[in-house]
């Protein structure tokens, strides 16, 4: 088989018609010429085109980067340094929200540490920090803290 319509690509690179259609729109893979009656038929290569993409995506990258990232292979003059100072750039990212995950991580477990489940929803730590931006919180930590001495 040399090419096939675009249900059988999405089966075959696993992913939904809609998907072939948005990447096709956003300049990642080719809309197809070539066509066998009302249909359009893609080369094979596509379906690897695709995979790559989702793999691409399923590593972070934005379709935007992942485009950028494409482009260099057909450039030339690229060199796989290129490639690495994108790859590093994402990965400090990646750092960046794993440090304001953590944080929040922290957050959420300081919360709920200060919740008892008998109070009332009415007087919950957790969602009085949420209206006033965890100034209540501390509040109601202090509370907790003297009530439970």
């Amino acid at each position: 088989m040399d090419a096939m319509t675009i249900g059988k690509l999405a089966r075959k690179a696993d992913v939904n018609v809609e998907t072939i259609r948005y990447y096709e729109r956003r300049g990642l893979i080719e809309c197809p010429r070539e066509r066998r009656g009302a249909y359009r038929v893609y080369p094979v290569e596509t379906a690897s085109l695709v995979r790559s993409i989702k793999r691409a995506q399923s590593l972070g990258f934005s379709l935007k980067e992942i485009k950028e990232l494409m482009s260099l292979r057909l450039d030339e003059e690229a060199m796989c340094g290129d490639v690495l100072t994108r790859t590093e750039k994402k990965i400090a990212e990646i750092d960046e929200k794993l440090r304001s995950l953590r944080a929040v991580k922290k957050q959420l477990v300081r919360l709920a540490s200060a919740c008892r489940e008998t109070t009332p929803a009415s007087e919950c730590p957790i969602l009085e920090a949420f209206e006033g931006g965890g100034k209540s919180f501390r509040v109601h930590e202090e509370k907790w803290v003297r009530g439970n001495e």
